[in-house]
């Protein structure tokens, strides 16, 4: 997974106007997504309205044509989650993504509140505790509208990385998600409202007080669902956190691979990091951490039926081999190709599920194919050996 930066995606230069000639940018990247067995999660933030009040807005945007669900605070306008046609706004749009793309995912950002300003109190008079009822309630139906329409599409969210400070024992925070922020992420993953949670544990694993390692081992025991850590590999070189060596970030992923259950995994924020190679990251992860191809991990608690079993055939190229591969069910979303060589098999090849065939360099001395769905389910594998 690669957790992205909040940008927006600008296609005609002006908000509000569509590009001429006609582009939908989402449609196309599900599209090449897709062909290359990548998965795409549509990522959203459902209640911010504005993140600079000085940012013009068009006639169909929400301050504009809704503004009485609005609230200026600070820098920001937020449209209120107590507020009914917010909710239905935040629903309607995610629920049109789900509906009209073949999204692989729904993903929420880490506020549903902002993050406070000077102390300053969000207008709308309500308590802790009232927001976070709101919030859980938004969180839990949203869940189960998106499992309604579409139950293979991942439902994940990216809370801020410690849920209360002081937890677990030794670890600080200058926010209280829990009582600020209106996020109680652990309830969600308890109950099972999330496919995924994914916590932005953006720092080092030391000091003691804002820990990579406690702070997932913690989460990691919340719930039943996978959590995959947040680990910032923007950060490497950066000027919030000076020095940070690319090693930290690699150090991460194996912790990630270690500790506790609910399914080895992580996130990085941002793809840019990845881009700019901070510190060779990139080269050293292709080398080592991701020398292989991977599926994402499995949601048996929606499905455990695996997809017919392919057929598949082999012959050989002159420079290594063609394995040619025949659907045996409609189920199939792409393919998993292993391969022998000696005593070692390996993950060489992830494909979608329309291929026909794939080449291998090299002779191994057995291939296997397993159809998976989109639920994650691996049907058992097709061998041919030499």
């Amino acid at each position: 997974f690669i957790l992205g930066s909040c940008s927006r995606v600008v296609v005609s230069g002006k908000q509000g106007e569509a590009p001429n000639p006609p582009y939908d940018p989402l449609a196309f990247q599900i599209e090449e997504a897709h062909k290359r067995s990548i998965e795409v999660h549509a990522w959203f933030n459902p209640f911010r309205a504005l993140s600079n009040v000085n940012h013009g807005t068009c006639a169909s945007h929400v301050c504009q044509a809704s503004p009485h669900i609005t609230r200026r605070y600070g820098s920001l306008v937020w449209c209120d989650p107590a507020a009914t046609e917010t909710r239905a706004r935040a629903f309607g749009a995610i629920l049109d993504v789900v509906n009209r793309y073949d999204v692989d995912g729904v993903h929420l950002d880490d506020y549903f509140y902002p993050y406070p300003d000077g102390g300053r109190p969000f207008p709308d008079g309500r308590s802790p505790a009232t927001r976070r009822k709101i919030v859980d309630d938004f969180v839990q139906k949203l869940y189960s509208d998106v499992k309604g329409r579409k139950p293979w599409v991942r439902v994940g969210i990216s809370p801020f990385g410690i849920w209360r400070p002081g937890v677990p024992a030794g670890i600080e925070a200058g926010i209280d998600s829990y009582e600020q922020l209106g996020c109680d992420a652990r309830k969600w993953l308890s109950n099972g409202w999330v496919d995924y949670l994914a916590p932005q544990l953006y720092w080092r694993d030391q000091p003691r007080k804002q820990s990579f390692s406690p702070l997932l081992s913690w989460w990691r025991q919340q719930g039943s669902r996978p959590v995959w850590p947040g680990i910032a590999v923007s950060r490497i070189n950066s000027s919030e956190d000076k020095g940070r060596p690319a090693s930290e970030i690699t150090k991460q992923v194996e912790l990630s691979r270690s500790i506790g259950k609910n399914w080895a995994g992580h996130m990085h924020w941002s793809v840019k990091g990845l881009m700019q190679n901070r510190g060779g990251i990139s080269n050293t992860l292709a080398k080592n951490q991701y020398a292989q191809p991977a599926l994402v991990p499995p949601m048996p608690w929606l499905s455990q039926k695996p997809p017919g079993r392919p057929s598949i055939s082999a012959g050989g190229t002159g420079s290594g081999v063609r394995v040619s591969i025949q659907s045996g069910d409609r189920a199939t979303a792409r393919y998993a190709v292993q391969a022998r060589f000696g005593n070692r098999w390996q993950m060489v090849k992830v494909l979608p599920g329309g291929a026909k065939s794939v080449d291998l360099a090299g002779t191994p001395d057995a291939v296997a194919v397993s159809a998976v769905d989109r639920f994650g389910n691996t049907s058992a594998p097709v061998v041919l050996s030499r």
